[in-house]
């Protein structure tokens, strides 16, 4: 086996690339490690073009190895791995938005990149290497790529901190900012951002920040790409097709593409009725040669692409007459649809339909996660939906494609900074976004649904998240910044850059590009619009609904949760389960105890149930305290005292001299069993056990009652005074 290892410092971390014969086969391939985690990234292109193709065939594959994390997960009858997790998905989709720009898209052969994750430790995550480890085989690769890229996380602990580079796992926990960027030549070219609430000012410097690491990054891949890299296979030349050029000069021309594009409202209808004509030009000009139709649509979006950059860098000019600033026509609602909901929010912005439905349920709804990377419980999910009719098409239903995962994951991100903890309010939540009309992202609109919906159903947020997609012409030289894109404006500009957040700051910033990258200034410059735009909307989102609703809707659960002593779980559960048991089957709720922190018990359902299920709970868990006054039954009677059940779980004894005011000699006189006394709680010991008084909860008890010998009592020795009676709390 020959290697060859480079190692390069970030913040006083080591990075190694080893290259070696282990995947000779792939046209690159490097192991890159941190710590004790490692990844290996295979490039491989086919030697065949596809020509018929009208695009760039790239697959990023993100393959998360169970092996890698040292245990054997999986269910109990397949331990093989499976369909990759949510973690893994989003994984790839950060190398596949980092690598794409750099491609040359006139090529037609297939490119594939495989990232492996071979071990993984607590301490570095393996997405910064993966993107690393891909720049550098497809770098020294013969694949015709212009990278590389570098690739950094930067963390804030709190606001005010210093930021640290390549926070570990523990580090992330309590990030105040946790983003990850990759980037070149002084540009950037993606972003991944959590943030609690984050200034634009604190975001701006973490891209500096993250600048100064990623050009190191490149300098060292550079130096290793000289060393060992192989020589570059030239991109095919991009070939006008003389045909379609000239079709489209006789038929269309500038002029009345222009007048499509830009002369019907939306944009996007003024597109679609231009390519119903220009199909309709191409099957008359070609009606043998059906892959002109392909070629023809491939044309017409480069023209199309043309048009909107002209336009917009030197007639300041946007498809629907909107000013560069400017967001289109807002609706927000709070509820609607039905009753049976818990919570629903829709949400239009132009063109842009979501309608955002939140589910409630118990602790015991949560979802188990058993990952390579995480594994736990998740008590907050949103998911998001993108059917065919949103897009005006048809297509299948079902199944979840990578686009929807990371959609999902992205809004989850941004509504995640503004959620009560656990503890606060103990309830599952599980929030669905439907895509219901498309015309530029869904997923912003999610997150200001979603909102919606969480306010509706009364959940204690913090503050409502709005979410605005901003994007960008340039040419190089010049450029503008586009609030609130629409459809056109995503497919053929050069950047969509999501940010989400608050009137406090930013929680979630998401960003790929079309361009090599994009200087910080022009970002800065995008962060300071969408502030703007962002404000605008909540405030359009506050009108809808101010402030979280104080009351639930009768048809979601109520769930309650109240701490207990580790003493009283065994009493609670009974032995086998039938005590808990018991309860559930009596009250209709269902009850549950969580010791994975504070112990707790958790009860849910509906209200009457709820309600019932706390008061037995309380009563069996409930700790008594020294002068706390209640009723009970006197259950027994010795020579010394009586005992009194002051629930069905606990009892205590009455001393003979606790009374009466007054010395008595004969305590049947006073008490018998089956009477309700008045007690006060007046000594607790470690073992639970109970010493009442009647006379200090009631001094006038004795006296009110008058002397009355009980029939046939029976009173009991005290053994001595070995047998103390008395009952755990």
């Amino acid at each position: 086996m020959q290697t060859k290892e480079y190692t390069c410092q970030v913040d006083g971390k080591t990075i190694t690339a080893t290259f070696s014969d282990l995947a000779d086969q792939a046209h690159g391939s490097v192991i890159v490690k941190s710590g004790n985690t490692a990844v290996l990234a295979t490039a491989v292109m086919s030697p065949v073009e596809k020509k018929d193709l009208d695009y760039f065939p790239l697959v990023v594959d993100y393959e998360e190895k169970f092996y890698a994390a040292g245990l054997l997960l999986g269910g109990r009858f397949m331990k093989r791995e499976g369909r990759p997790s949510e973690e893994a998905i989003l994984a790839g989709r950060m190398v596949d938005r980092t690598i794409r720009p750099l491609f040359d898209h006139n090529v037609r052969n297939e490119v594939q990149v495989v990232i492996t994750v071979l071990s993984i430790d607590e301490e570095q995550d393996p997405d910064v290497l993966g993107i690393i480890a891909a720049s550098l085989a497809l770098g020294t690769s013969n694949i015709p790529w212009a990278g590389p890229v570098g690739a950094v996380r930067i963390g804030i602990n709190q606001k005010g901190d210093s930021f640290t580079v390549n926070p570990n796992y523990t580090e992330r926990e309590d990030c105040y900012l946790d983003m990850l960027v990759c980037g070149k030549g002084g540009n950037i070219n993606m972003i991944e951002t959590a943030g609690g609430q984050v200034s634009e000012d604190e975001a701006s410097k973490a891209f500096e920040k993250a600048i100064e690491e990623i050009t190191k990054l490149e300098e060292w891949q550079n130096k290793i790409i000289k060393e060992v890299g192989e020589t570059k296979k030239e991109a095919p030349e991009h070939k006008e097709n003389t045909e379609l050029v000239k079709l489209y000069e006789d038929k269309i021309g500038y002029k009345k593409m222009v007048d499509y594009v830009f002369g019907h409202g939306a944009g996007k209808t003024g597109i679609n009725m231009l390519f119903d004509e220009w199909r309709d030009m191409l099957e008359e000009a070609f009606p043998e040669d059906a892959s002109m139709v392909t070629k023809g649509f491939h044309f017409m979006h480069e023209q199309i692409d043309i048009a909107l950059h002209k336009e917009a860098l030197e007639n300041n000019k946007r498809p629907d007459g909107r000013g560069f600033d400017e967001v289109r026509d807002l609706h927000a609602q709070a509820g609607g649809v039905s009753d049976s909901l818990h919570g629903v929010g829709i949400f239009y912005r132009g063109g842009t339909h979501v309608l955002s439905v939140l589910t409630l349920g118990g602790p015991q709804d949560s979802q188990l996660v058993e990952g390579m990377e995480f594994r736990g419980k998740k008590h907050f999910m949103h998911h998001y939906n993108f059917p065919p009719f949103s897009s005006g098409e048809t297509g299948r239903i079902g199944g979840v494609n990578r686009r929807a995962i990371g959609h999902g994951a992205l809004a989850e991100k941004a509504l995640k900074a503004v959620l009560p903890t656990h503890e606060e309010f103990p309830y599952t939540m599980r929030l669905v976004s439907e895509s219901m009309a498309s015309n530029g992202s869904t997923s912003m609109a999610s997150v200001c649904g979603s909102t919606l919906a969480l306010m509706d159903a009364g959940v204690p947020i913090k503050r409502p998240v709005a979410g605005i997609a901003m994007g960008l012409m340039t040419d190089g030289k010049t450029h503008k910044v586009l609030t609130d894109i629409q459809g056109p404006e995503d497919h053929h500009g050069d950047m969509d850059f999501k940010v989400a957040g608050t009137n406090e700051g930013i929680t979630a910033i998401q960003m790929d590009v079309k361009v090599d990258g994009i200087p910080v200034d022009v970002l800065k410059e995008a962060l300071k619009d969408a502030k703007a735009a962002r404000l605008h909307i909540l405030k359009t989102i506050t009108s809808a609904i101010p402030e979280p609703r104080k009351e639930m809707k009768e048809s979601a659960p109520r769930v309650i949760s109240l701490p207990i002593d580790e003493e009283k779980i065994g009493l609670l559960i009974g032995p086998g389960g039938k005590t808990i048991r018991g309860l559930v089957e009596q009250t209709g709720a269902q009850i549950d105890v969580e010791q994975d922190g504070e112990d707790r018990v958790i009860i849910t359902g509906k209200k009457e149930a709820t309600d019932k299920a706390l008061e037995a709970v309380g009563a069996i868990t409930k700790e008594w305290s020294v002068g706390d006054t209640t009723e009970g039954e006197v259950v027994k009677l010795f020579d010394f005292g009586a005992v009194v059940k002051i629930s069905d779980y606990a009892e205590g004894l009455v001393h003979i001299s606790e009374i009466a005011p007054d010395r008595i000699e004969n305590i049947a006189e006073y008490v018998c069993t089956g009477d309700t006394v008045p007690v006060k709680v007046i000594k607790t010991d470690m073992g639970g056990k109970l010493s009442l008084s009647i006379k200090q909860a009631d001094p006038d008890y004795a006296k009110k009652r008058g002397k009355k010998a009980c029939d046939a009592e029976v009173i009991k020795k005290s053994d001595n005074g070995r047998g103390r009676p008395g009952g755990r709390q």
